[in-house]
C-alpha cells in the first residue's frame, strides 16, 4: 500500500493544484457559454506537441506557443457575422486533423501518441511540480484579481461595459489563462479531455449551488473527489489516468442528477 502511494502521490499534488485553477476557470466558462473554446484550445495542443517535435524544442514550449497563437488568431476572426461556436468548431478540427497529421510522420512521437490524446497523470514526478505550481499560483492570482469584472462580464456584457469594464480585455485575459491551463493539462487528461475537466465538475456544482461562491466551491470539491478516486482506479485497473478521471468526474454529475430528480419528484 505505501508503494502505491509513493507512486500516486506526486500525480495527486500535481491534479488538485490544477483543480485550484479548473474550478472557477470552468464555473467562468459555463457562465460565459464558452464550453466550445476549452474544446478547440484542447486540440490544439496536439498540434503544439507536433511543432516542438519537428523543431526539437521542449513540449510545453510548442503546447504554450500553439496556445497563444490560437488565442490571437479567434481575436482576428472574431466577426459578429460568424457564430462563435462554428469558428470554434472550424478551429477545433483544422488543429486536431493537423496535430494528428503531423505525429503520425514523426517515428519519435508516434508511439506516445495514445499519452498525448488522453494524459497520464502518474508520469509527473516531483521535479515537475515547482514549475506547475509555480504557473498555477500566477494564474489563479491573475483570476482573483479580475474576478468581480470576469462574473460582471458573465452575467450581462452590456451593463458591464457600461459600468466601466473593458470586455475586450477581460475576454482576452480569459482566453490567456485557459491558454495557461493547456500547457498544465496536456499531462494530466492529454488533448481530448481537457475540456471535460473544466466543463464537468462545474456543471455538477451548479445542480447544488444557489450562488457562483457556491458553485465554485462545489466545483473544487467534486474536482478533488474525482480526482482522488480516479487516480486509485487507474492504477488498479491499469487504464489511462485521464480516462478514470474524467469517468469518475461524470459518474458523479449522473449521481447528482438523478438525486435532484428523485428529490424533486418526492
Amino acid at each position: 500500500m505505501m508503494e502505491w502511494f509513493q507512486l500516486l502521490l506526486p500525480a495527486w499534488v500535481m491534479g488538485a493544484l490544477l483543480i485550484i485553477l479548473t474550478a472557477p476557470l470552468g464555473c467562468l466558462m459555463l457562465w460565459r457559454r464558452m464550453s466550445f473554446f476549452a474544446d478547440t484550445m484542447s486540440h490544439g495542443t496536439l498540434l503544439g506537441v507536433a511543432v516542438a517535435g519537428v523543431l526539437q524544442l521542449p513540449m510545453w514550449v510548442g503546447v504554450a506557443s500553439l496556445a497563444i497563437l490560437l488565442v490571437c488568431i479567434l481575436w482576428i476572426l472574431h466577426d459578429r457575422r460568424l457564430p462563435n461556436d462554428a469558428l470554434l468548431a472550424l478551429c477545433a478540427a483544422t488543429l486536431l486533423c493537423s496535430g494528428l497529421m503531423l505525429i503520425q510522420n514523426l517515428p519519435a512521437l508516434r508511439p506516445e501518441l495514445l499519452s498525448y490524446l488522453f494524459g497520464d497523470l502518474l508520469t509527473i514526478s516531483w521535479s515537475d511540480l515547482p514549475v506547475f505550481a509555480v504557473i498555477i499560483v500566477v494564474s489563479v492570482s491573475i483570476l482573483w484579481k479580475f474576478w468581480s469584472a470576469q462574473i460582471q462580464i458573465a452575467i450581462d456584457p452590456d451593463i458591464a461595459i457600461s459600468e466601466g469594464v473593458n470586455a475586450k480585455l477581460q475576454r482576452f485575459i480569459f482566453m490567456l489563462l485557459l491558454a495557461l491551463f493547456t500547457v498544465l493539462a496536456l499531462r494530466a487528461v492529454g488533448s481530448l479531455l481537457m475540456g471535460a475537466l473544466l466543463v464537468i465538475p462545474a456543471l455538477a456544482a451548479r445542480l447544488l449551488a444557489d450562488s457562483p461562491k457556491q458553485m465554485v466551491l462545489y466545483a473544487f470539491i467534486i474536482g478533488q473527489i474525482a480526482l482522488g478516486i480516479g487516480l486509485w482506479t487507474s492504477a488498479l485497473l491499469n487504464i489511462a489516468s485521464g480516462l478514470s478521471i474524467v469517468l469518475t468526474m461524470s459518474s458523479i454529475f449522473f449521481v447528482l442528477f438523478c438525486w435532484q430528480k428523485i428529490r424533486s419528484t418526492l
